[in-house]
C-alpha cells in the first residue's frame, strides 16, 4: 500500500501522539501547531520517546532515526498541501473545528480524507460548513495513543463509503484496532463507560460506601484495572466531569447520563486529580492512601450495581444499532481494557439477572436512570441467553 503524506493538526499529547503512530508506520508526516512553544515541546518529547524506544531495545537506531525525519513540525496550515490524510486533534470547540476545517479544505487536494479526533462533538455537524462534507470522518484515539490498541472510526451522515473504507484500511495498516461507530454523544466508549464513574459517585453520594470501598470492590472483585476515583484523579476531575456534562446535554438530559454534584465540587475546588496534588485521593508527598472496607458482602453489592449499568448501557447501544455487538465488546476491553466485553459478561452473568437487579433498582429509587434496556427485556422475555 502507497504511504500517503499524513497532517495532523495540533501538537498537544494526543496529536504529537498521532503524529507519532502515523510516522513510526513509515508516512511522511506534518505536525501543525500554531503555538511555538507547544510546537518545540513536541518536538523535544517526540525526539527524547524515539531515543528511549532504542535504549529499551524495542527499536534499532536506523529505524527511529528514519521515522523521526520522517515528521515535519511547522506552524503553517498551508503545509498540509499534498497530504491524502488530514487528523485534527485541538481543542473540544466546534467554531474553532470549523474554522480550521475550512482552512485545511481550501489548502488540501480533492481525494484528502478530512479527520477530526473529537470525543464528543457530532461529526455531522463538524462536516456540514464544508463544500465535500462526504470526505469527513471521526477517526478517535485513545491516549495514549502509540500505547492503546483502540481507533474508533465514526463516519457522519454525509461520508462516503469510500472514504470509511479508506480511513478504516490506514488505520489498520498502523497495527490498530479499528471499531465502527455511529454518529452519537459519546460514540461507543465514552458513552457506555459513563455508569463507571456515575453510579459509582451515586454509590458514595448515598453513602454505602466511601471511594477506597467502591475502588477496592471494581478492582479486587470486578478485575478492573483502576477504581473509578482512582481513574477518575488519573484523567482529570475537570475532564471527566465535562465530558460527562456534554454528553448529558447531548442526550437531551437523560437522567442516565446526569453529572454528579460530587464531581462538580471537587472540580471546581481545585481537586483535579494527580494532576493538582488532590483529588479524591491525597497524592502529596507523605500522604497515606485510605484503606477501604475489605467486606465481600458490601464489595458485591458494590460491583454488581456498577456492573449492571454497565452492561445495561452496553446493551442499549446494541439496541440502537451504535455499533455492532463484536465492536461494542471490542471496543471496552481495548480502548479502556476492562476486563471482558460488557455483552459477553452479561450472558455470562445472565441476563435474567442483570434484568432483575436493574428492576430492582428502578422500583427502589423510581428513576428512568434505571431503566433496563428494551433489548434486555425483550430477550429475557423470549428465553433468549445469547446476543
Amino acid at each position: 500500500m502507497e504511504k500517503i503524506k499524513v497532517g495532523v493538526l495540533g501538537a498537544g499529547t494526543m496529536g504529537s501522539g498521532i503524529a507519532q503512530v502515523a510516522a513510526q508506520s513509515g508516512h511522511h508526516v506534518v505536525l501543525v501547531e500554531n503555538n511555538k512553544n507547544a510546537l518545540d515541546k513536541a518536538k523535544n518529547n517526540l525526539e527524547k520517546i524515539f531515543h528511549r524506544m532504542v535504549e529499551k531495545g524495542k527499536w534499532t537506531s536506523d529505524f527511529a532515526n528514519a521515522a523521526y525525519g520522517r515528521i515535519t513540525f511547522t506552524q503553517d496550515l498551508n503545509d498540509f498541501n499534498g497530504c491524502g490524510l488530514v487528523i485534527e486533534a485541538i481543542v473540544e470547540n466546534i467554531d474553532i473545528k470549523h474554522q480550521v476545517f475550512r482552512a485545511i479544505e481550501a489548502i488540501v487536494g480533492k481525494e484528502c480524507i478530512l479527520a477530526s479526533n473529537t470525543s464528543s462533538l457530532s461529526i455531522a455537524s463538524i462536516g456540514a460548513v464544508l463544500s465535500e462534507p462526504s470526505r469527513v470522518i471521526g477517526i478517535h484515539f485513545f491516549n495514549p495513543a502509540p500505547l492503546m490498541p483502540l481507533v474508533e472510526i465514526i463516519p457522519a451522515v454525509q461520508t462516503s463509503d469510500l472514504v470509511t473504507a479508506q480511513a478504516t484500511t490506514i488505520i489498520k495498516s498502523w497495527e490498530k484496532v479499528t471499531v465502527l461507530a455511529k454518529d452519537t454523544p459519546g460514540f461507543i466508549v465514552n458513552r457506555v463507560a459513563r455508569p463507571f464513574y456515575g453510579e459509582a459517585l451515586r454509590i458514595y453520594e448515598e453513602g454505602i460506601a466511601d471511594f477506597a470501598t467502591i475502588d477496592w470492590a471494581m478492582t479486587e472483585l470486578g478485575g478492573f484495572r483502576m477504581g473509578p476515583f482512582t481513574l477518575m484523579d488519573y484523567i482529570g476531575n475537570d475532564i471527566n466531569y465535562t465530558v460527562t456534562e456534554t454528553v448529558f446535554a447531548a442526550f437531551y438530559y437523560d437522567p442516565r447520563y446526569k453529572p454528579s454534584f460530587t464531581q462538580k465540587r471537587h472540580a471546581e475546588a481545585g481537586y483535579l486529580g494527580r494532576k493538582s496534588g488532590r483529588g479524591y485521593y491525597d497524592y502529596t508527598e507523605g500522604s497515606e492512601s485510605p484503606k477501604p472496607v475489605q467486606n465481600t458482602a458490601l464489595g458485591e453489592q458494590i460491583k454488581n450495581r456498577i456492573l449492571a449499568m454497565l452492561m445495561n448501557e452496553a446493551i442499549d447501544a446494541l439496541f440502537l444499532n451504535i455499533a455492532s455487538k463484536e465492536d461494542i465488546d471490542l471496543a471496552m476491553t481495548k480502548g479502556v481494557n476492562y476486563p471482558k466485553g460488557l455483552l459477553q459478561w452479561a450472558e455470562e452473568v445472565g441476563l435474567a439477572i442483570v434484568l432483575e437487579q436493574l428492576t430492582t433498582l428502578q422500583t427502589e429509587y423510581g428513576e428512568d436512570r434505571y431503566r433496563p434496556s428494551p433489548l434486555l427485556k425483550r430477550m429475557v422475555q423470549a428465553g433468549k441467553t445469547h446476543f
